[in-house]
């Protein structure tokens, strides 16, 4: 090998030698450009998401009910036009839109980029109580109350109530409890469903006064009232189905 070639050898090792070093000087700079640029990337993107009117409340949707209802939960919703969209509290929301006696149940979502949807169940009534006042209750498959009518609807049964213990939530869901429980041969011989209480219920069976009692033992209650309408008893008491009791 001749001294120029080694030369030029030396003079190559040198060269990618001196490549390598200033690479490694620059690799740290490198990942800390990458790190600040992908730092910047996600903050522009939080602030895009949470700050940004790009993505905020445009709009309200409320479904499940119409007219006159939409509106009042709409007017609930309290969220103005313009709130970032991922800072609005849905919980609070479907919490304020509950304290509406109408609404069973609601649910609360984000549509992107800016719609709120608000998904309402409304209370359906399961019985109507005419209560001590005379007015006629709506009254929901959980005893709740949610409005007065003046005509009970077509297919509702009507129970009442003869003082404020027989309106409570708990004496309506005896009542409704009852209303179940009955065999379609009994109910269409029910006249009056009385209400005093969640533990005194009574109700009009043809002829017949049937104390049904409390909530407890429907079934078996049931039974033994079917066994007895073969008697000449005025007065079917199961209110105590372990010793009911005729007259």
């Amino acid at each position: 090998m001749s001294n120029a070639t080694a030369q030029r050898g030396v003079a190559s090792s040198a060269t990618r030698f001196r490549d390598r070093a200033i690479a490694r000087r620059r690799r740290p700079w490198l990942r800390a450009l990458v790190v600040v640029l992908v730092l910047a990337l996600l903050a522009g993107a939080v602030w895009a998401v949470g700050w940004s009117s790009a993505l905020a409340v445009r709009q309200v949707e409320v479904s499940g009910v119409d007219g006159a209802e939409r509106r009042a939960v709409a007017a609930l919703v309290e969220v103005p036009e313009g709130t970032p969209l991922a800072r609005v509290d849905t919980a609070a929301v479907e919490a304020r839109v509950r304290t509406r006696v109408t609404v069973a149940e609601v649910s609360v979502r984000r549509a992107w980029p800016g719609t709120l949807l608000v998904q309402v169940v409304p209370r359906t009534a399961a019985v109507v109580v005419r209560n001590p006042q005379g007015r006629l209750e709506v009254v929901d498959a959980t005893g709740v109350a949610f409005g007065v009518v003046k005509k009970a609807p077509a297919g509702i049964p009507v129970v009442t109530a003869t003082g404020s213990r027989g309106t409570t939530p708990e004496a309506m869901r005896t009542a409704l409890t009852l209303l179940e429980a009955l065999p379609e041969e009994l109910a269409g011989k029910v006249s009056e469903v009385t209400v005093s209480s969640a533990d005194l219920v009574r109700f009009t069976l043809g002829k017949r006064t049937v104390v049904w009692g409390g909530a407890d033992d429907a079934d078996r209650k049931v039974a033994i009232i079917l066994a007895l309408l073969g008697t000449k008893a005025e007065v079917i008491d199961v209110s105590a189905p372990d010793t009911p009791v005729t007259r």
